[in-house]
């Protein structure tokens, strides 16, 4: 039997296919958002972010400076409904990037 991939493995492998899915979304953004905007206080900073800015310069920048210095992972996350509810009536066919998100979900709550 092959010892499963070690967690922060699975979940740097996927960061890698949740920022792909981005780019291929033509969603990757090469310009950071003003920093003002990162100074919200609601969650995934809905009032001043589009969800996939978020994702991009919030969870995945923090999540790689994570497990760059080898942090322990958060134990929760429940980004895929958000991911959905983005998605849902939006040109972009979201739902490859739902299914990354779900994964990283259920890495990162253990599951």
């Amino acid at each position: 039997m092959t010892k499963p991939d070690h967690p922060i493995r699975q979940v740097a492998d996927s960061l890698l296919n949740i920022e792909m899915e981005l780019r291929q979304l033509g969603l990757w953004e090469s310009e950071l958002p003003p920093e003002q905007a990162f100074q919200s206080t609601k969650p995934f900073c809905i009032d001043t972010l589009e969800f996939h800015q978020w994702l991009q310069f919030v969870f995945v920048a923090r999540m790689k400076v994570i497990i760059e210095n080898d942090h322990p992972l958060p134990a929760v996350s429940g980004m895929a409904p958000m991911a959905e509810e983005h998605f849902r009536g939006r040109p972009e066919p979201g739902s490859a990037l739902v299914r990354e998100l779900e994964e990283i979900d259920r890495l990162l709550s253990g599951g």
